[in-house]
């Protein structure tokens, strides 16, 4: 494995609440993040960091993501968990954080909306779906 592994996101939470090194990476894209909502960790005295792991509209990926994460204040020795719409595409940035030097990079398995079900729709599974915080912005 080329990341520190997957993890549900029950475990994320509680990561997220016992590890003051342990930092939320949203790496959706910005369409998503405005239609379908955020995870919302403020109650945790934390914020999320929005970081899009596919440049929107074009669908190639970012080629500034590390600059990103870095720039958003992220260190090598940061716990950080990384959140996809159901945990697919969240396993490449978690994989380019490792490359770059992030010790501890996890894949969020279920994301935050899960896969799709046998109608062909998500939230079964996921952040939503566990009933964790999240908004509309």
């Amino acid at each position: 494995m080329t990341y520190s592994g997957d993890i549900p996101v029950s475990d994320a939470w509680v990561r997220l609440r016992d590890n003051p090194k342990a930092a939320l990476v949203d790496c959706r894209t910005r369409a998503e993040w405005n239609f379908v909502g955020v995870p919302d960790i403020t109650s945790l005295g934390k914020q999320t960091v929005f970081v899009e792991w596919v440049d929107y509209p074009n669908g190639a990926r970012n080629p500034h993501f590390v600059d990103e994460l870095r720039a958003a204040g992220l260190a090598d020795d940061d716990e950080v968990l990384f959140l996809c719409r159901s945990g697919q595409r969240s396993i490449g940035a978690a994989e380019a954080a490792t490359a770059a030097g992030f010790q501890s990079a996890f894949n969020i398995s279920d994301g935050f909306e899960g896969a799709t079900d046998a109608e062909g729709h998500r939230g079964g599974a996921g952040w939503r779906a566990e009933s964790l915080p999240w908004r509309q912005p």
